[in-house]
């Protein structure tokens, strides 16, 4: 009797960086170094990158890949040459699902943002002069103005990336430092980021036209049919809510959540419901194919707590608490993009956010915020105005810090994708 021989896939590799931006971590590609089917959009690229990160895993931990069982680290970047005038790089975000055969590519991650500029310096992708033009020949050490392309969302974003003169003479990114970040252990080099025009002046940021909605939450599983909600589009699509219609308290951490599994479905069902009525979705079961957008928060007022490492935070130190849910998980810090939210909602007088951080007096014009999150606290500053009876974000900042982690090749079963 003949034994059939065993079937072996070769496995190919192909060049990527691994990098933590903000709190979440992911793996950069530059497109042309990816195989010739995978640099257009389809199914042959999506399932690249969900064998690079180990997805769907039903065991949830994203073993058999570069992911780390978390949404915060399930995450695919590809950089290009600028696509755009006055642009240095492309940027390309999918957010890979864990457990289903599905990358989400209707938003942006606003953590990895922090680190797109670091990498297309170092992947050879911005402008040589340009670089060393932003040395300062007497402190050997700059900051490189990185303007990005975020092809997702069609926005600008520019990232300051601080860069030095290495013993060479040769310029390289500077990458540690003593910016603290709160959810990033390790201290590391400040990058400042600017989103720039965070919504279409031709779109509604709050696309129901109100600042506060009575939101139709029947049937979600709160002790109510309605409750006062910001529907906001800036950075990301976010609903936000006071916590204590929800029944928290919005010092929640992340075991308070994620175990318990009636929560979630509640809160899924909100997020569904909100979809719907900001227009993102037809229906409520769209909402099972966008686990990345709406994005759904609750805000509380200041008050004190500690935070998931144990470091004590004090309500006389921020303006407001606010808790995110990421692809059906609270999330362990704050996502970049619904910070961007908060901060446009912040400085917006009116909305659910811009009461909580008033303090309980009249809603108030404010340029900035800092707002305590599960793992500390984050300043971001926003400028919101109307035009034309429609209000619109100018521009949204933060403060961010970037690292490599790994340079190398990643590997793959050739007939994985």
């Amino acid at each position: 009797m003949t034994q059939s021989k065993p079937k072996f896939a070769p496995q190919i590799s192909v060049s990527a960086t691994y990098m933590r931006g903000g709190t979440s971590k992911g793996t950069f590609f530059k497109l042309s170094d990816l195989p010739e089917r995978c640099q257009v959009p389809g199914d042959a690229r999506d399932n690249f990158l969900l064998r690079v990160i180990g997805s769907p895993d039903p065991y949830g931990k994203q073993i058999d890949g570069l992911g780390n069982g978390s949404s915060s680290t399930s995450k695919t970047v590809i950089l290009s040459g600028a696509k755009q005038p006055d642009h240095d790089v492309n940027y390309l975000f999918g957010q890979v699902n864990i457990a289903k055969p599905m990358i989400d590519w209707a938003g942006n991650c606003g953590n990895l943002t922090a680190a797109v500029g670091a990498c297309a310096i170092n992947m050879g992708l911005v402008d040589a002069d340009k670089i060393a033009s932003s040395i300062d020949k007497d402190a050997e050490s700059g900051i490189c103005e990185v303007r990005i392309w975020q092809e997702n969302i069609s926005k600008t974003i520019i990232a300051h990336v601080p860069v030095h003169l290495d013993a060479n003479g040769k310029v390289q990114v500077q990458e540690t430092g003593d910016f603290e970040l709160d959810g990033v252990t390790f201290p590391a080099a400040e990058v400042k980021i600017e989103f720039i025009d965070p919504v279409d002046s031709s779109s509604d940021m709050f696309p129901t036209n109100n600042l506060v909605d009575d939101f139709d939450v029947s049937g979600c599983g709160l002790n109510t049919d309605s409750v006062n909600a910001t529907f906001i589009s800036a950075g990301i699509p976010t609903i936000f809510m006071k916590a204590e219609d929800l029944g928290f308290t919005g010092t929640e951490l992340q075991g308070d959540i994620n175990s318990d599994s009636e929560t979630l479905d509640k809160l899924e069902k909100i997020r569904a419901r909100g979809g719907v009525a900001m227009g993102l979705f037809k229906d409520v079961s769209e909402a099972q194919a966008s686990q990345h957008i709406p994005k759904i928060a609750w805000v509380g007022a200041a008050q004190s707590y500690s935070a998931s490492s144990g470091k004590e935070v004090n309500s006389a130190d921020i303006d407001l608490v606010v808790r995110a849910m990421s692809m059906g998980q609270l999330h362990h810090a704050m996502m970049g993009t619904a910070a961007v939210a908060i901060a446009a909602a912040a400085t917006t007088q009116g909305t659910l956010v811009n009461q909580a951080a008033s303090a309980g007096q009249s809603e108030k014009q404010l340029g900035e915020v800092r707002f305590g999150h599960p793992s500390g606290t984050l300043l971001v500053g926003g400028k919101t105005e109307q035009v034309d009876g429609r209000w619109q974000a100018k521009k949204v900042s933060m403060s961010r810090s970037a690292r490599r982690i790994m340079v190398g090749e990643v590997f793959v079963p050739n007939d994985s994708f």
